[in-house]
């Protein structure tokens, strides 16, 4: 599965989640998942539920989950485009903006702009948590957890996210130990 068209199109799928990746790889779970288990199903569903929770517990970006994804295709070179491909046009992006945003600040655009994409990244949080919930199984508790937690964060987003990772894991483990999560 090594060839240069799998690279291509791992490079072609992931440089565009870029973009939609600045802030977190929450928003890019959902269509990152549906391209590489459902449109091209280069891993499982299983894979990428525990691809995910690999990310998640190591130190680093989120979007780590599209290097690994790389990795499990292609290799050493595959997890090499896949992290190009991911942070290349998110950075560039990124300084132009910082440069734009510092010259225009106040001005009426950019108010307009964090008016608008406040809306926009909380429909983004919320495709990556339905996405990892269809992921699970639909179980009842996993999707009251996520979705309280995705909420959470949306609502009050100055929180600080230990505190919410920390409560998160007393549910999860207690759930656990009563056996109501498998």
């Amino acid at each position: 599965m090594r060839d240069e068209n799998v690279l291509l199109t791992l490079a072609i799928i992931l440089a565009p989640l870029s973009i939609a990746s600045i802030g977190g790889a929450m928003g890019i779970y959902a269509p990152l998942q549906h391209e590489t288990v459902v449109a091209r199903p280069w891993i499982t569903p299983q894979d990428f539920l525990d691809l995910f929770a690999v990310c998640r517990f190591l130190p680093g970006p989120s979007s780590i989950i599209g290097a690994m994804i790389g990795y499990k295709v292609a290799g050493l070179l595959g997890a090499v485009v896949a992290m190009l491909a991911l942070y290349v046009p998110s950075s560039a992006l990124c300084y132009a903006m910082s440069r734009a945003w510092t010259e225009g600040a106040g001005k009426p655009w950019q108010v307009a702009m964090k008016r608008g994409l406040t809306p926009i990244a909380a429909g983004l949080i919320m495709s990556g948590v339905l996405a990892l919930f269809q992921l699970s199984g639909g179980k009842l508790l996993t999707g009251a957890v996520m979705i309280g937690a995705a909420g959470i964060l949306v609502w009050k987003s100055k929180l600080h996210p230990f505190p919410l990772l920390i409560a998160g894991a007393a549910v999860f483990e207690t759930a656990w130990l009563l056996g109501w999560m498998e």
